[in-house]
């Protein structure tokens, strides 16, 4: 049967998402704004090669704003090659350029250099007046997909695991007969005949699964039911070859149908470790475990999360959570005020001479807590109101959780 090693990470695809977003509001005033793909096998002094090269044809620029811009712009990315030796095993992406605050002259040079998440295969130079991030999302989509198969001699459920989704594709059933209560030649005929029909529903499993699942990019197929019978399936080479190969194991599980492919899912999380739905059960199993076994290892809500932010191992936040982070200065004494609030920002007195204060920085709470974390070792997990568990979080517990040191 196949394996896997890859696991998902939350924190990373969270960031990148994120950096997406504010890429694809950024514009530059003219053509000047750089996005550079590079893939793991790629020479960097072949890339720095090829940016001297496009800063030579930049010169013939006519516009002197934008000759300057984007020369400045490959320097900047020149600047920050030089510290790799070659690219990182997933390859290199920077965006660098003039992005406009105001009037004409008012641009200041941004450059965002990251690691995709995924190794990346194009090699890509682009000077434009939007940075260029399709690439950068498409290694987002929802691409790992699995084939379910919960099966047992009366009837048998397909379904597919993407992402967080499950997709419950068909049940058929065998019309194989009840219980047969006669004794003699006409129990061993009956059996016989059970057997047959066993065989043919066998056959049918086998081809179902060849039409929903051949030529599919599957991560790999799990199969689950009570008792012997997916073994027997599996073991007489029922499933296509090339299916065959796919299959990450066979689990036993108490029921078939719809219900019994939420019990196989929960069942083979080890299997599923590419998952995001795997990933957010086991985060949410593991609070739920350590609450049960000692309430004073977690902490539940964002009040008690921040109060006791020196001793968490592992954040567990809603993705949808929009508490701002808002930083207040006095114009009168200076004195400095951070306010953690959700919707408009709201207005602050001094508390040391009673002046209304300023905002003069905001930011997100969560991406607050999440850098603070990682920068300590710490683990941060973001789940969805996509899944049950994303959903209890979110409702029951304010979007914020913590497991404590």
């Amino acid at each position: 049967m196949s394996s896997q090693s890859d696991t998902y990470d939350s924190y990373d695809e969270y960031r990148i998402r994120k950096l997406v977003q504010e890429l694809e509001s950024k514009e530059g005033r003219g053509t000047e704004l750089i996005s550079l793909y590079v893939p793991p096998k790629r020479a960097i002094s072949d890339v720095m090669r090829d940016l001297r090269e496009e800063a030579s044809t930049a010169s013939n620029i006519k516009s002197k704003s934008t000759r300057k811009n984007v020369t400045d712009a490959i320097e900047s990315i020149l600047q920050r090659l030089k510290l790799f030796r070659e690219p990182p095993d997933n390859g290199l992406v920077v965006f660098c350029g003039a992005i406009p605050r105001g009037g004409p002259g008012s641009e200041k040079m941004e450059i965002y250099v990251l690691e995709p998440p995924k190794p990346i295969s194009i090699y890509l130079y682009r000077c434009d007046s939007k940075f260029v991030v399709d690439p950068l999302r498409d290694l987002l989509e929802e691409k790992e997909v699995y084939g379910i198969i919960v099966m047992d001699r009366a009837e048998a459920t397909f379904a597919t695991l993407s992402g967080r989704s499950v997709e419950i594709l068909n049940t058929i059933t065998s019309g194989i007969p009840g219980k047969h209560h006669a004794g003699g030649q006409s129990a061993r005929r009956f059996q016989r005949i059970i057997e047959q029909v066993a065989h043919e529903f066998y056959v049918r499993i086998g081809e179902y699964s060849t039409k929903y699942f051949l030529g599919k990019e599957l991560e790999g197929i799990i199969i689950g039911g009570p008792g012997p019978n997916k073994n027997e399936f599996f073991e007489g080479n029922y499933l296509h070859y090339e299916l065959q190969r796919k299959v990450l194991g066979l689990i036993d599980i108490g029921y078939t149908g719809e219900e019994g492919v939420r019990e196989l899912v929960n069942r083979s999380l080890d299997l599923l470790r590419k998952s995001k739905l795997a990933n957010e059960k086991q985060v949410f199993s593991r609070l739920m475990e350590v609450m049960v076994k000692d309430s004073t290892k977690v902490a539940i809500g964002k009040k008690e999360v921040l109060e006791k932010l020196d001793r968490v191992d592992t954040l567990i936040v809603a993705e949808e959570t929009a508490d701002t982070r808002v930083h207040y200065t006095c114009p009168n004494c200076g004195e400095r005020v951070v306010l953690d609030t959700q919707g408009d920002t709201p207005l602050v007195n001094c508390p040391k001479c009673g002046t209304q204060m300023f905002a003069d920085q905001k930011e997100s709470l969560v991406d607050y807590l999440a850098e603070h974390l990682k920068k300590k070792g710490k683990h941060v997990e973001f789940m969805s109101e996509m899944t049950e568990e994303g959903e209890q979080l979110k409702n029951s517990f304010g979007g914020y959780a913590a497991i404590l040191e």
